[in-house]
């Protein structure tokens, strides 16, 4: 892998100030496809992110966005159910970290790990 630019560093540290510092959707918004995992972390770590906008963000194919998504205090409980794995082999930290988060808000699971079907 290359080294990067000071001119490339640069522009990676306005990023990181302006995802962390943005207090819109809008703002938030262009962060949903930053070539940067790190940077797409602190976006959705941002405390004015809000459940739309964090619902997003669990579309993310790295983990460590979504698992900062479970963690943030806006988190919708459907995006929470959604980022459930129904495959026991493919489940992960944010599986788990998700299921922890969900039996706190009083959401039962089976024996299958899944939440219980609710009548």
């Amino acid at each position: 892998m290359a080294k990067k630019t000071p001119e490339q560093k640069a522009a990676e540290e306005r990023r990181y100030i302006a995802a962390s510092g943005a207090s819109t959707t809008a703002e938030l918004e262009v962060f949903l496809s930053d070539p940067n995992q790190a940077i797409r972390v602190v976006a959705a770590m941002n405390p004015d992110a809000d459940s739309q906008m964090l619902d997003r963000f669990a579309d993310d194919k790295f983990w460590g966005v979504r698992i900062e998504v479970v963690n943030h205090a806006n988190v919708s409980q459907s995006t929470l159910l959604r980022l459930l794995e129904p495959n026991v082999r493919k489940r992960g930290v944010v599986h788990h970290a998700a299921r922890k988060k969900l039996e706190a808000l009083g959401v039962t699971f089976d024996d299958d790990g899944m939440p219980a079907i609710m009548e």
